[in-house]
């Protein structure tokens, strides 16, 4: 007799909230079937209710103990005190697509993967603008893919096999820890189905630039890692857009000077740099579903998000050459 797989759901959060009450919610209201399943919630260490409003929809709860706070840490204490054979990992600010197990377990049928994701979207893009571009950066194609996000099903062999995630990690642990997997065989896949709804809550420009600084860090900190794996995760990435976010910080004095030496060829490096946007949101206009102002802006979004992301990469290099770690960066307001 073949007995149904048993999924343990692994949510993690910090002051969620209101957030987390949605998520568990809709763990409990999915189509779950005959799968035996678990609800754990990792708090790390919240200052609002958010641990209490878990308990009370009956999720179990964990707390991680005093030190410097990162997911990777609460995920691995979810998923090691959990029994699942498949972990569904969740950020506490998502809320679960009712179908989204089924079919990746019916994905995971395949021993040689993994792990499997599905589309991330935000439940409510039209929030703020910051929102209405950053939606469209969860969209990615179908198949095998190099890694996973902070939502996926992954099987409780794999991560046994690699140790779970680097705990030493603030930001980027999920693509470090697809590297390893990577590295023993597994496969990862992007299934064609809706997974999560997300709450993005960037409402303002410090937040969104938090938020990008943040990357930055990842993409510094996570290539040094890969270099070490002999793997070219993010490799070309981080060096464009450290050279990009560069050549943006020095734009205004370039622009100055060019004017200074002739106001025409002042006029040809503004010329350029609308060029350079307008051929952004010519390439991006599938993703913003033929929406022209939409495209427009995620245009700028892909160039301005470069500013803070040099930041993000130079203050990690600066603390690794002096042997330092770097703070959390929590973006959310």
């Amino acid at each position: 007799m073949v007995t149904a797989p048993t999924v343990s759901v692994v949510i993690i959060g910090r002051n969620e909230g209101k957030r987390l009450q949605r998520c568990i919610a809709s763990v409990q209201q999915a189509h779950w079937g005959v799968l035996q399943h678990d609800i754990w919630y990792v708090d790390s260490r919240s200052t609002d209710d958010s641990l209490a409003l878990a308990q009370a929809q009956g999720a179990q709860t964990l707390v991680l103990p005093e030190g410097p706070m990162c997911a990777a840490k609460a995920r691995n204490l979810g998923w090691n005190t959990a029994s699942g054979e498949f972990i569904l990992f969740l950020d506490g600010d998502t809320e679960l697509h009712p179908e989204f197990v089924t079919h990746a377990l019916t994905a995971l049928n395949d021993s040689s993967l993994c792990a499997a994701w599905g589309h991330r979207r935000e439940s409510n893009p039209q929030q703020s603008i910051y929102t209405r571009v950053l939606d469209l950066d969860w969209i990615y194609p179908p198949g095998i893919s190099p890694y996973f996000g902070g939502d996926v099903l992954v099987r409780r062999r794999a991560l046994d096999q690699v140790g779970g995630f680097d705990a030493t990690l603030n930001a980027g642990e999920e693509p470090e820890l697809c590297a390893r997997l990577r590295s023993k065989g597994w496969k990862i896949l992007h299934i064609d189905a809706p997974m999560t709804r997300h709450d993005l809550a960037v409402r303002s420009f410090k937040a969104y630039a938090r938020r990008c600084y943040r990357s930055g860090i990842a993409y510094a900190e996570v290539t040094h890692r890969m270099q070490a794996l002999g793997d070219a995760l993010w490799q070309h990435e981080a060096r464009r857009d450290l050279m990009h976010g560069l050549l943006y910080v020095t734009a205004p004095l370039l622009l100055l000077m060019a004017f200074a030496l002739h106001v025409l060829a002042g006029g040809l490096l503004a010329a350029l740099g609308v060029v350079v946007v307008l051929r952004s949101a010519w390439r991006c206009r599938e993703r913003a579903a033929g929406d022209a102002v939409l495209a427009l802006q995620y245009a700028l979004h892909s160039h301005v998000q470069k500013i803070p992301a040099f930041f993000g990469q130079l203050a990690w290099k600066r603390a690794h050459a002096r042997s330092q770690r770097l703070a959390l960066v929590d973006y959310k307001e």
